[in-house]
């Protein structure tokens, strides 16, 4: 189902996100019906993989648990693992409305027509997808600018790495995906000019065995870094038994990657969450696409495990964080030696559409 999204990725996305709010208030149709005051919020969770102790799903999971911290008798939650992309999370969609969830966030890429359909069928649920591109009325969408805690995670791998070159695991060639790439080699070579980055594509977002084998062959390859854009720990877990370093995704993979872990890009969910079970229970929830970055607590990137290096990265983000650095701006090559931008910073719609990779990104014959 990823085949030819990106054209229409590049259409929609285009026209959604250009000027994507963090949570905006009611407007219209977009809104949430209120729910009583005293009644709690049924709130479900449905994910690609299990909770497990790291990865994408357990970090989605910490940010419910916090929701329930925050608001206490006001929610009460229902998660649903390990479902597949597809038929199946209609079916599980569907019983979560039926089950009288006011709210439900579907976490994986491959869920957003599921949702869509189960939206239109049960029109006084809220559906919020993460990294969709289409929404409804009682649908929304939302995701992490992750490309900004990629770039700094790229200077991190410039600095430590010996050879300069660099391997990442990756799920699908969707622009969330590509634009991480992308800020990562565009941080390595910030730091490390000349910096490689060498790709191998998983198709699928969550097989430890797989995500294993891939970073077999990059370190194979000659990669003395790794990282990832995959759900399991498994690549974590590789470079420790192979001895070369890794900035895990998304989560602190410092249990199975003791000494091979540098730093590691960590999501955080229980903000947003929290925000917005309570704009649902108000009556002020908005369908209107969310894309928080790094100043609005959706992410972080861990201390640097090793080296002086750490006062550098942290200077960057400061930057970052007060809009002075753009992992996007200035000259931007691509792979195939084209000039995609001459000059300035590149623009939220085309970040979101982004399909190609830059100069320096070997991507195993995609982009």
């Amino acid at each position: 189902m990823y085949k030819n999204l990106r054209r229409s990725l590049a259409v929609t996305l285009a026209a959604g996100w250009a000027a994507a709010p963090l949570l905006s208030r009611a407007q219209g149709a977009s809104a949430a019906p209120p729910r009583p005051g005293d009644a709690p919020l049924l709130v479900g969770f449905v994910h690609v993989s299990p909770v497990g102790d790291a990865g994408w799903t357990y970090q989605h999971d910490q940010g419910r648990i916090e929701m329930e911290r925050r608001l206490g008798p006001l929610v009460r939650t229902r998660t649903v693992e390990s479902v597949p992309e597809g038929p199946d999370a209609e079916r599980v969609l569907r019983d979560l409305a039926s089950q009288g969830c006011g709210l439900i966030f579907a976490t994986s890429f491959g869920y957003l027509e599921p949702a869509l359909k189960a939206a239109r069928d049960f029109p006084r649920t809220v559906f919020m997808h993460a990294g969709g591109y289409k929404n409804a009325p009682n649908l929304g969408t939302y995701i992490g600018r992750y490309y900004e805690a990629r770039y700094l995670a790229g200077m991190a791998a410039g600095l430590a790495s010996r050879s300069g070159i660099a391997g990442y695991v990756a799920g699908f060639p969707v622009p969330e995906v590509v634009q991480g790439i992308n800020a990562f080699l565009l941080g390595m070579r910030a730091v490390r000019p000349g910096a490689q980055l060498k790709v191998v594509w998983l198709d699928t977002w969550f097989d430890p065995a797989r995500e294993r084998e891939a970073a077999l062959t990059l370190v194979r390859q000659g990669v003395d870094v790794l990282t990832h854009h995959s759900a399991s720990s498994a690549v974590a877990a590789t470079a420790q038994t192979e001895r070369v370093l890794v900035l895990p995704y998304p989560s602190d993979m410092h249990a199975v990657a003791p000494t091979a872990q540098l730093s590691a890009i960590v999501h955080r969910w229980g903000g947003f969450y929290t925000r917005t079970a309570q704009a649902v229970r108000e009556g002020r929830w908005s369908n209107q696409p969310v894309w928080g970055g790094m100043k609005d607590g959706f992410m972080d990137l861990l201390p640097l495990a090793r080296g002086d290096w750490g006062r550098r990265i942290e200077q960057a983000q400061a930057e970052l964080v007060a809009g002075r650095l753009h992992p996007f701006d200035g000259r931007l090559v691509d792979a195939k030696g084209r000039v995609r931008q001459a000059s300035g910073r590149m623009a939220d719609a085309d970040i979101q559409a982004m399909d190609w990779f830059v100069e320096g990104v070997q991507a195993a014959g995609r982009g």
